[in-house]
């Protein structure tokens, strides 16, 4: 099965803004791949760009996808493993592009097999909840944000901190007292913390029953992580500070860790992240499968991997319902309140988008 051409779209979708500690953004910059073969298989593949954590936008992202097609156009579409050769070698680091052209490479692959994705990766359906992220804002609205998730049904929260850490004391104070015991929170400090500040921060908020802490200093600072997990009555979790399965290797080595967040778009999509969860199955480190800003076309990829693979226990996959102000995915995942829901039937990954919605997308085939 060869590669005919590929379409590659700024899938661009509007949302309410969102901000974590490293910035705002007012809408998912997000890229779809399509890739037509010389049969009827399409492979659909979509990474969603996070400038100040991945160091890529979506112009970057756009522009090396047209490199990256011109690299694949006429190569066998199932051989997996030389179409990702071709990038690595082509260029270094890239990983959220990468993720979408490894995500539409799987997606055939399975097609071709004709499996649901979750099949072809050895796995089988099983029931996932995710949490439901709060913003960075005033510890009022943030409160009010969280109330009203858990009104609508949420059992998990996950708020996001790493400003000023009293200011961040006051936010968790507040939304537990909110929220009642019997609701789980967890935080992400997306680096936002000094090696001081988060000593103070995780011995603080532990009387509020945290049940886990996401990246709480910069990458640069990974060589305090051991004492920082030593101290720390939170469980600490590696975001950030993982990208492929050697950075998993050295934090857990180090004892820098007590589990790791894998993004598609941190890790270059599925190939490598196979790689992470294999390494924390070898050490028994529990794994999360989390995202950036994508819709239902990535995200129902995340489903699909996540249910693959028992190391996953814990689901960050609310990225479509953060102020998502469109839905263009035919298909896919479905929520049941916040439960994650794999498709019922069809192939790969079981996607397909609005052709009006990508009609209006800047768009480009090679």
């Amino acid at each position: 099965m060869l590669i005919d051409s590929i379409t590659i779209y700024k899938y661009s979708i509007p949302m309410h803004p969102f901000t974590i500690a490293t910035g705002t953004m007012d809408y998912a910059q997000n890229i779809l791949i399509k890739i037509n073969t010389n049969e009827t298989i399409i492979g659909y593949g979509e990474c969603s760009a996070f400038p100040m954590i991945t160091g890529e936008t979506q112009n970057t992202c756009f522009a090396m996808a047209q490199d990256f097609a011109n690299l694949w156009k006429g190569k066998d579409a199932l051989d997996v493993e030389a179409r990702q050769h071709e990038l690595h070698r082509f260029t270094a680091y890239n990983a959220t592009i990468k993720s979408a052209f490894d995500m539409a490479l799987y997606d055939m692959a399975a097609k071709a097999t004709n499996q649901s994705l979750v099949q072809y990766l050895g796995g089988e359906k099983k029931v996932m909840e995710t949490d439901i992220t709060v913003g960075i804002g005033t510890p009022d609205g943030m409160v009010e944000q969280a109330a009203s998730f858990v009104q609508n049904g949420a059992r998990i929260l996950k708020i996001k901190l790493g400003k000023d850490v009293a200011t961040d004391v006051q936010r968790i104070a507040a939304i537990r007292k909110a929220v009642g015991d019997t609701v789980t929170i967890r935080i992400d400090a997306n680096q936002g913390w000094t090696f001081d500040g988060a000593k103070t921060a995780l011995t603080t908020l532990a009387k509020y029953g945290i049940e886990f802490c996401e990246q709480p200093m910069r990458i640069h600072d990974d060589p305090f992580l051991p004492e920082l997990v030593q101290l720390s009555p939170i469980k600490i979790m590696a975001d950030e500070s993982v990208y492929d399965h050697y950075d998993a290797l050295r934090l857990i080595k180090s004892k820098s860790c007590d589990s790791i967040n894998i993004k598609f778009a941190k890790s270059g999509g599925i190939t490598e992240a196979k790689k992470i969860v294999a390494v924390c199955s070898s050490y028994q480190v529990p794994v999360m499968m989390g995202g950036m800003l994508e819709s239902r076309v990535a995200l129902t990829a995340f489903a699909h991997f996540a249910a693959a693979h028992p190391q996953i226990i814990y689901y960050d996959m609310d990225t479509c319902m953060l102020g998502h102000l469109t839905d263009p995915v035919i298909g896919g995942v479905q929520f049941d309140g916040y439960k994650v829901q794999l498709p019922e039937n069809g192939t790969g990954i079981g996607v397909e988008v609005d052709p009006e919605f990508l009609h209006q997308c800047i768009s480009v085939t090679v």
